[in-house]
């Protein structure tokens, strides 16, 4: 019996730590779109692309999350100003919450930006903002927890930052593609592990 018990602990331990697909490489299911802006999947990949609006667009999860480590690749063709909001809700192309950019060269990929609030929190040390691969694939990892925020570029840390105001927020992930038409980005192997 009691190494029955054990068996449960651990297959229940193993289970909290599991990572979950958010992107099923076939469909939108399990997103809703924000916008006119363009999202779609061609080969396995998630696409998002300006529409005729040239608007801000967002393609957000329908699920919450709170406390998690997410890990993605995206590569940006043609301007790829973009990013991938937390804890964040949404009121039509509104948004409230903290992004994560995900931007062309020396516009701060890996920083936190607080949309319709304070603007840029921490940006990137200016030699961390060599590890993005414009025009290729890009690893990108976010880990959120209570009021503290770390991310990592191709496997180089890019800030590590402590805020209240985050450490209170709740709502969704969500990938934003920017105003001004003529941007095309591609997001894949987007995975999200719960953290307890």
């Amino acid at each position: 019996m009691k190494n029955l018990l054990i068996l449960c602990c651990l297959l229940s331990l193993a289970s909290c730590s599991r990572s979950i697909d958010l992107f099923n490489g076939e469909s939108l299911a399990g997103w809703e779109v924000h916008g006119t802006e363009k999202w779609y999947v061609e080969d396995g990949v998630l696409i998002c692309e300006s529409g005729p609006d040239a608007g801000y667009g967002y393609l957000a999860t329908e699920k919450e999350y709170k406390d998690f480590v997410l890990t993605l690749q995206f590569k940006q063709e043609a301007d790829g100003n973009s990013g991938v909001f937390f804890r964040s809700t949404l009121d039509g192309t509104k948004i409230s919450g903290w992004q994560v950019e995900v931007a062309p060269p020396d516009l701060h990929t890996g920083g936190i930006y607080e949309s319709y609030g304070r603007g840029w929190l921490v940006k990137p040390a200016p030699s961390a903002e060599d590890a993005l691969r414009m025009g290729e694939w890009n690893d990108l990892k976010i880990r959120v927890q209570g009021p503290r925020v770390r991310t990592w570029l191709n496997d180089v840390e890019m800030v590590d930052f402590t805020d209240d105001k985050i450490g209170e927020g709740r709502g969704s992930i969500a990938l934003q593609i920017h105003d001004g038409g003529g941007i095309k980005v591609l997001w894949r192997d987007i995975e999200i592990k719960p953290l307890k």
